[in-house]
């Protein structure tokens, strides 16, 4: 493994770990705010990413498909909800599958604040300063994909879910049907670019506006984004 490589990881490794990790968690915060503690008392209630870490979906397939197609898709452990403990199951299952989406817009704003202080003392000429330029220019962006991603209305996706809740139930019942095959559509969806042209120009939308918060002009932070 060359110097490069290690650096890429050095600098995505946490950005990436928090996402995945907070936003299970939210999942798992709201399901127990709306009544069920099935995954509090299971431990997910955490930012410990050994708790939500799947090795084939959240290392293994993601990996793989950097390499074949450039665009890294995958997964975690999915967090356990028990429907009948819930208060109102249709409606709160809308909300404990947003949870997740929104914490991955809210870290990153934090990424931005972070970004906007790190801007402060940045000197270009020390690889120290830049990797905290780095790191949350990773961590903006890997949070607004998976948000951005996750709102995707194809179930098993937060975004399926959400649109579940919303339809009337017999509807809801027909839309659900589709979630064997939802992996597949996606990944379809990828390998035909079709993916990529229906969540980025939302994906830069949201940069734009973090990379103002960040006090970088969004040329600068995409520049930022391509040395990593």
């Amino acid at each position: 493994m060359d110097a490069a490589t290690i650096q890429k990881i050095t600098i995505w490794i946490l950005p990436v770990l928090l996402a995945v990790s907070l936003h299970e968690a939210a999942h798992a915060w709201m399901a127990d705010k709306k009544g069920d503690a099935t995954a509090r008392l299971m431990g997910r209630l955490t930012f410990n990413p050994l708790k939500h870490i799947d090795p084939i979906g959240t290392i293994v397939v993601p990996a793989l498909m950097l390499f074949a197609t450039g665009f890294a898709f995958g997964w975690a452990k999915p967090v356990p909800v028990d429907a009948r403990n819930l208060h109102n199951p249709k409606k709160d299952m809308m909300w404990v599958a947003l949870a997740g989406p929104v914490s991955n817009f809210i870290m990153a704003v934090l990424w931005a604040v972070f970004l906007n202080i790190s801007v402060l003392f940045v000197d270009s000429r020390s690889s120290i300063s830049m990797f905290f330029l780095l790191m949350p220019v990773a961590g903006i962006t890997i949070n607004v994909i998976l948000g951005v991603l996750n709102l995707l209305p194809i179930p098993p996706l937060d975004g399926g879910r959400i649109m579940a809740g919303i339809l009337p139930p017999a509807a809801s019942m027909q839309y659900s049907k589709i979630e064997p095959y939802g992996f597949f559509i996606i990944i379809a969806l990828m390998l035909s670019g079709m993916l990529s042209s229906i969540i980025f120009p939302v994906v830069n939308l949201f940069l734009i506006a973090l990379s103002a918060i960040s006090g970088l002009d969004i040329e600068v932070f995409y520049r930022l984004l391509s040395a990593i």
